[in-house]
């Protein structure tokens, strides 16, 4: 097999812009949590760039949103892999796929803990 040159500059841009798209269109079929999670983000971003009265503010309250949707991504990710590998029931597919969840369920935790002490504090 005869390796590939490595892009470079705006040929190795434009490859992981085309890729990332993939990714997330990907994401959006396949995963109902993720198509979510965009949808609240579309209300929250705008929200949050808009209810934040100083750039740190702004930031900390869109940021804790696209967190989410990275973690998640991040999850799909996971299990994408371990379904891959296989779909017969093992302690360690499915602690992995727990554990992916549960970084979902943290990123969302400081979603919450982050807004209550922007919007309350």
């Amino acid at each position: 097999m005869q390796d590939r040159p490595k892009l470079t500059g705006m040929h190795r841009l434009l490859s992981a812009f085309v890729n990332s798209w993939k990714g997330f269109a990907g994401a959006w079929r396949s995963e109902a949590a993720f198509r979510q999670e965009v949808l609240l983000a579309v209300v929250l971003i705008p929200l949050g760039a808009y209810l934040g009265k100083t750039g740190i503010e702004k930031a900390l309250l869109v940021g804790a949103v696209l967190v989410v949707l990275i973690v998640e991504l991040l999850n799909t990710g996971i299990e994408t892999v371990v379904d891959r590998i296989g779909l017969e029931r093992h302690e360690l597919s499915g602690l992995a796929k727990d554990v992916g969840s549960t970084a979902v369920l943290i990123a969302f935790l400081l979603l919450i803990v982050i807004w209550a002490g922007v919007l309350l504090g």
